[in-house]
């Protein structure tokens, strides 16, 4: 029976990873119709309903905890998005998909900047690994480096924070709950700057609005109740490698739908980052385990 929860884990969060990882290609055909804060403001407010009707009955508990923490995790998690969606207008979805994910490494650094805990060998390593993975993926012959490419890494920044602000503002509180107050602030946040980018398109071919909904109801909804349960039934060491197959499966589905072409050089740089991601979520954990299981 505990196989088969933990089965049950492994699968949820592969399947969390996969529809992340489509969320690439999806979002990036959206935008040839609809500009960013305009998917942003409806992707927010949709996942902010999702988050109500889960669990709405709880919505009379919310107090001022609640809506300073949700409004600073919306805020971290607006900007992140903005600047991800922006990156990926102007690179690809592979590129965007594995740019993205280096927020991991910035978090203990950030954590040593807010908590005073310094980060361990572990973590200096990575770091030192992903900066050359970064290198090889975005630096151009002329040691420049793309505006999409530029952008994406620095939502890095705010999705770092947002996992820091996320630890300090959960403690004895509903997570549903607090996603509700943040996903609220977040479409606050895009409604408000989206009119003042670009009015909305005059027309939306049905497909976009489709994307749209998917981006809602899927990478949103879905997967934040797959993850939930994965992280239920899995061990956190799983969990962390786990989540990290999101890059993965981005890069997989922009080859086969977007016909990204990946170079020799730009796949050695994934690869560096995914195993600069891998060293600072796990720690080489599950090479200690096989040790000692040996």
């Amino acid at each position: 029976m505990r196989g088969n929860k933990h089965a049950l884990g492994v699968l949820a969060l592969l399947g969390c990873t996969l529809i992340w990882g489509t969320s690439f290609v999806i979002l990036k055909d959206a935008l040839d119709s609809v500009p960013t804060l305009w998917i942003l403001a409806i992707r927010f407010t949709g996942a902010a309903i999702l988050m109500a009707l889960f669990d709405g009955k709880k919505l009379i508990t919310l107090d001022k905890g609640y809506l300073k923490g949700g409004a600073v995790m919306g805020l971290c998690l607006a900007l992140a998005y903005i600047l991800q969606t922006f990156g990926l207008v102007y690179t690809t979805p592979g590129k965007n998909a594995f740019l993205t994910d280096t927020y991991c490494i910035l978090v203990p650094f950030l954590w040593w900047f807010f908590r005073k805990v310094k980060p361990d060998r572990y973590n200096l390593t990575a770091a030192a690994i992903c900066i050359v993975g970064i290198g090889l993926v975005s630096l151009t012959e002329a040691l420049s480096i793309g505006i999409g490419d530029a952008v994406t890494l620095s939502c890095g920044l705010f999705y770092a924070l947002h996992i820091i602000a996320t630890s300090c503002f959960i403690e004895g509180r509903d997570p549903v709950l607090l996603s509700f107050v943040q996903f609220l602030a977040g479409a606050a946040i895009c409604w408000v700057l989206a009119p003042l980018g670009e009015p909305f398109p005059a027309a939306v071919p049905a497909s976009a609005w489709w994307e749209i909904v998917y981006l809602c109801l899927m990478c949103t909804g879905l997967c934040f109740l797959l993850q939930t349960i994965g992280q239920k039934y899995t061990p956190p060491s799983e969990v962390s490698i786990l989540l990290m197959l999101e890059s993965v499966f981005g890069v997989i589905l922009s080859v086969i739908f977007y016909h990204e072409h990946l170079t020799l050089r730009v796949l050695s740089g994934f690869v560096l980052i995914f195993i600069a991601i891998l060293i600072s979520e796990t720690k080489l954990e599950f090479l200690k385990q096989k040790k000692t299981d040996f």
